[in-house]
């Protein structure tokens, strides 16, 4: 698998190399010769499919068809020069038509307003939004032979373009060797004589791909979302409700370099990055929590340090312990050089005394904390701006920290059912005279939100906007 991935890795290296280029016809066409029609194909489906991930499987074959047959036309010997700057006007005008068969997205009227290449690398820069919620579900063995023994071919395509749309996140070289992995596991187990076996052999056998596809699409949602300086802080907050135990001096060198690896590997085209730096980190913080926290210990038992990170990353928070109220730093202090640590310090506070609340609400704090400094500390008179700001949010705040942590610790610690029915019973006694429908809708919603976002690995965007 490695010498086909590094042949497809080589044509995403030119292309970002080369991105304010990208209709240049000898770059294309080198890649082309280089990777052959169907593996030039396969990257154009999955970088496309990255790239648009709310297109329809037509639109996405639309323009890969489009794509590989401008390759093919016009990158061979005979070709005239200018045929690939024809083709790819060709391209754009077609892109900007009414009837355009292509992914749509609001830019295109603007980039359709330009001409020449200023348009075509207008489009080319397009991109919709990764999804929040990956929609990709895998079918049973069965229904996977089915598809693949009707058409093969097809089969492959919807794969890339369904995974490929859900995990767009995920680095380039895990999410190539993910799908390159998968199809090879279906090719060969649907003509084995016992595939029920086949495919467990070989699911277990890409049990460490599967997760790191998942976690790195997790880990580098959130790192598009929040940046290095908020994931840090995302990932100390985690790890103090997780073990509430723990210093600030211990846990926060962690979370920097769990950020350090998001920054450095998740737009990395190096297909070690990954799990060579996550797993020098889980090294870390085995050694560094694991003697002290009998969960982590469990979790770093294992061999595999990229299962073990899933295992970590997994885990529910702990009970929260008995602490006096979270010191609070100074005015003087939070406008000078250590400001931007100590309002990470009082995140961490925070965290470790209230270890239920979901990591959006504690997001939206440390962005108004954020805002606050930046406003207060640039103002005329300082210690008066932080000191409405503080009044503010000594009001707001305890009620706000105490509705969240009882509805994500009442999620963590009842089953559904039971967490449902808690939510109506709860609701019923504060909404008397609400009807049933209504309490019903209110119930789903609080539902809904505590079963997406409650969880750890939450998906940053969508429980932000839900907050």
């Amino acid at each position: 698998m490695r010498p086909a991935l590094a042949l497809l890795l080589l044509l995403a290296t030119t292309h970002a190399m080369h991105r304010g280029k990208a209709y240049v016809r000898d770059k294309v066409c080198q890649e082309f010769k280089i990777l052959g029609k169907e593996n030039f194909r396969t990257l154009t489906i999955v970088a496309n499919s990255r790239k648009y991930s709310n297109a329809t499987f037509e639109e996405i074959s639309h323009l890969v068809r489009e794509i590989v047959s401008l390759a093919e036309t016009c990158c061979t010997e005979s070709a005239d020069p200018s045929c690939y700057d024809a083709g790819s006007s060709a391209l754009s005008a077609k892109s900007c038509g009414g009837s355009s068969p292509f992914p749509s997205h609001p830019g295109t009227a603007g980039c359709c307003a330009q001409e020449g290449l200023e348009q075509k690398l207008c489009l080319a820069a397009l991109r919709h939004p990764p999804q929040q919620l990956p929609r990709y579900l895998q079918p049973s063995n069965q229904e996977l032979c089915q598809a693949f023994q009707k058409d093969p071919k097809d089969f492959a395509d919807r794969f890339l373009h369904e995974y490929s749309s859900s995990y767009g996140q995920a680095p380039l070289p895990v999410l190539l060797g993910s799908t390159t992995t998968f199809l090879s596991m279906v090719s060969t187990c649907c003509i084995s004589p016992a595939p029920t076996t086949c495919f467990l052999k070989e699911k277990l056998e890409r049990k460490t791909l599967s997760l790191l596809t998942l976690m790195s699409n997790r880990v580098c949602s959130r790192f598009a979302a929040y940046g290095k300086d908020k994931v840090t802080v995302s990932y100390l907050a985690s790890l103090a409700q997780k073990m509430p135990s723990a210093s600030f001096e211990d846990l926060f060198p962690l979370a920097e370099g769990a950020a350090e690896v998001f920054s450095q590997c998740c737009d990395s085209l190096d297909e070690d990055c990954v799990p060579k730096k996550l797993s020098e980190h889980t090294a870390k913080a085995c050694d560094t929590l694991g003697p002290r926290d009998k969960r982590f210990a469990t979790c770093c038992q294992g061999k595999n340090l990229v299962q073990n990170y899933f295992c970590i990353s997994a885990l529910p928070p702990a009970p929260a312990p008995t602490l006096p109220a979270a010191p609070k730093p100074t005015n003087g202090q939070l406008c000078g050089e250590e400001g931007a640590r100590l309002a990470k310090r009082y995140l961490f506070e925070l965290a470790r005394r209230h270890t239920s609340i979901p990591d959006a609400v504690l997001g939206k704090l440390y962005d108004a904390s954020e805002k606050a400094r930046g406003e207060c500390c640039s103002a005329k008179d300082p210690p008066a701006c932080l000191d409405s700001k503080r009044l503010r949010m000594g009001e707001e705040l305890p009620p706000f920290l105490e509705k969240a942590e009882q509805l994500c610790g009442q999620y963590t610690q009842l089953n559904f059912l039971d967490f449902k029915k808690s939510l109506q019973e709860s609701l019923s006694r504060t909404m008397v005279e609400a009807s049933p429908e209504l309490l019903g809708r209110l119930v789903e919603q609080r539902a809904d939100f505590a079963s997406t976002c409650c969880p750890p690995n939450s998906p940053p965007l969508y429980c932000a906007d839900k907050v």
